[in-house]
């Protein structure tokens, strides 16, 4: 069982499913307490994960703060995720996968047009038009936890990424511990071995079990 410190102050919500199809980007509110379940349904899937609040615009998911916070540059289970704020947002509890990264920012369209992957479009121009959907007014696009990717980090300062060894059914789960919608993009990367879009699926519940 994934543990919360705090038993929420409202009813039990449903079981809620967003399927993200290769190549694009999709939200999902998540209540404090609640399970977030990302799930690869492709081989070789990654997942670019954004939070924001919709009740202050200026609190989002930092990446950045998440590694201070941590003192790490790998997600890891019982890591808290925090926020611009570092006050924790969610806690990673179960992970089948255990390969993500922390370090490499969103691609752009330009840039996979500029590295050969023409016609795709980028990670932050797809999460920027369902953050507008949404109606969300962030300052600014935060670099995004990149779930179902790894890379080395080399005592030299290099940065290696490492082909994608994502299964589908591959998963993980958090719990949240603030209301926030999360934004998932299932677009391509542009890095080598992981360039390969595939479907995700997000779900939240209240348990685990529920998903």
């Amino acid at each position: 069982m994934l543990l919360l410190k705090d038993t929420p102050d409202r009813a039990p919500l449903p079981p809620a499913r967003v399927f993200v199809p290769a190549g694009e980007s999709r939200a999902i509110d998540v209540k404090a307490g609640q399970i977030l379940r990302i799930e690869a349904k492709e081989d070789g899937a990654t997942a670019a994960l954004f939070g924001f609040s919709r009740a202050n615009p200026d609190i989002f998911l930092s990446v950045h703060h998440t590694r201070v916070f941590s003192n790490s540059y790998v997600l890891q289970a019982g890591m808290r995720i925090v926020s611009n704020r570092r006050r924790a947002l969610m806690v990673l509890g179960k992970d089948s996968v255990g390969r993500h990264d922390l370090l490499l920012p969103a691609s752009t369209s330009a840039f996979l047009e500029a590295n050969g992957y023409a016609g795709q479009t980028g990670c932050v121009e797809s999460v920027a038009r369902v953050i507008a959907e949404q109606g969300l007014t962030p300052p600014k696009l935060p670099d995004p936890i990149n779930l179902f990717m790894h890379v080395d980090l080399h005592q030299d300062g290099a940065i290696e990424p490492q082909p994608n060894a994502t299964r589908a059914g591959g998963f993980v789960a958090c719990r949240v511990v603030a209301d926030m919608v999360f934004v998932v993009s299932a677009c391509c990367t542009g890095i080598p071995g992981n360039d390969r879009p595939g479907g995700l699926e997000l779900a939240a519940a209240e348990e685990l079990v529920e998903l």
